[in-house]
């Protein structure tokens, strides 16, 4: 079975599809990079928020979320589209093109973004050990190191074998959500008026729909995107380069639809199950699991959204070691084992467990953290990609230019308003 979804035989199966032979599934040797990319959308952070919204405000923010996968859409076809062109990851086009010193600084901010993202993802899968199985806190975090650690290794045996196993980690997840909602039994109407109605009923709603929008650049995955997308597929000339890239286009656009889709489902369950209910102030994953089971009837609520949680925190915090990896080796030129890289990351969410820190503010200071990294990924990808002489035939169209320049001043800004928000308590 591993001889049929090697490297080699993908890359086969690829280049066979590219060359015109037509094969009915040929199209799925190009699908799988922004399915691990996709993992960022989902992780425990996406969890704390959606949920909030959902139970505050309703429906109402549901908008904000559609907006928000637009944008990944975006951004992850960039991240892939710098890859495909230049054979180079991000970390390694900015080595190439700024002075040493800008490097270092760049190298530096980034692990700490990774580490800092790595903490949400691992306290996440720590917790769902936690909700689901009683074991403490500690015990949670050391399994969840275990686990991702032994599923790193999967990587060995090619890029396709991780892509099978974080993608079936999704749809698990997806269907956990569809689910939920559907035993959430939301309102037909509002629904679609909170998908299609753009509103703010009040500050603190703007507030959360920034913290919304502001999470839909995760750093650690646009370095993460560029480097599955670089030598995944060869290619030899630019007319194979292009038809690989719309190849590229069409797995953002269907792995970012699921991330969508379950991010979507969450807050429409939180808005059918806690606000519509009279929970309005429901701001915790614990509070989650707890109501979801009175709430909806059903003890398996509160499990599929404990399983849910579990598997979103393990796959994300397998993406999360991946970037890490890729950022030192991009910007310095070198890499560290699998199991360093593993226990520098899960270091700091086990002292935060010793320390008595609650999740939630560590989620919060996490996504803080996380903030201060998204203009260092995001403003060196548009302008590479929008430059002719690094992109080739590949660079960027003018509108898709001006178009990401919105988006990147306004996730920068946003990303601003809540650092600032955070800060100030206003």
């Amino acid at each position: 079975m591993l001889s049929t979804i090697s490297d080699s035989a993908i890359r086969a199966q690829a280049a066979s599809t590219l060359n015109g032979k037509a094969q009915r599934w040929g199209w799925t040797a190009f699908f799988g990079p922004a399915l691990i990319a996709a993992v960022a959308y989902i992780d425990p952070g996406n969890f704390a928020t959606n949920i909030e919204a959902g139970s505050r405000y309703g429906y109402t923010l549901l908008w904000v979320v559609l907006v928000a996968n637009l944008m990944a859409m975006l951004i992850q076809t960039l991240s892939a589209r710098l890859g495909l062109a230049t054979g180079r990851n991000l970390p390694q086009v900015i080595r190439a093109r700024y002075p040493r010193p800008v490097v270092w600084c760049y190298w530096i901010q980034a692990e700490i973004v990774a580490i800092a993202t790595d903490l949400a993802e691992f306290l996440g899968a720590a917790l769902a050990f936690n909700l689901l199985f009683g074991l403490s806190l500690m015990e949670g975090a050391l399994l969840t190191g275990a686990i991702t650690y032994l599923a790193l290794h999967l990587y060995r045996y090619g890029f396709r074998l991780m892509e099978i196993v974080i993608g079936a980690m999704i749809l698990a997840v997806a269907g956990g959500f569809i689910l939920e909602l559907a035993l959430s039994r939301p309102e037909p109407t509002p629904l679609l008026e909170g998908l299609l109605i753009p509103g703010f009923p009040d500050s603190y709603s703007l507030y959360l729909a920034a913290g919304i929008l502001g999470a839909t650049v995760m750093p650690h995955v646009i370095y993460l995107h560029s480097a599955l997308s670089q030598q995944r597929i060869q290619v030899k000339d630019d007319a194979h380069r292009l038809r690989l890239m719309r190849y590229y286009r069409l797995d953002v656009i269907i792995g970012m639809a699921i991330a969508g889709m379950i991010n979507l489902s969450m807050l429409a369950m939180a808005a059918a199950a806690f606000h519509a209910n009279g929970h309005l102030d429901v701001a915790t994953i614990s509070d989650s699991y707890k109501l979801l089971a009175p709430m909806l009837g059903q003890v398996t609520a509160s499990h599929v959204f404990g399983a849910a949680l579990l598997l979103a925190g393990l796959s994300s915090s397998i993406v999360g070691t991946l970037s890490g990896q890729v950022i030192m080796q991009g910007f310095m030129s070198f890499t560290i084992p699998l199991w360093l890289r593993r226990l520098v990351t899960m270091l700091p969410a086990l002292v935060i467990i010793m320390l008595g820190v609650s999740e939630q503010k560590a989620l919060v200071a996490s996504q803080v953290i996380l903030s201060f990294g998204i203009p260092f990924a995001l403003i060196p990808l548009l302008f590479f990609t929008a430059n002719r002489r690094i992109m080739g035939n590949l660079v960027n169209h003018k509108s898709v230019t001006v178009v990401g320049g919105i988006v990147c001043t306004l996730i920068v800004a946003l990303n601003a308003y809540v650092l600032f928000s955070t800060f100030t308590g206003h």
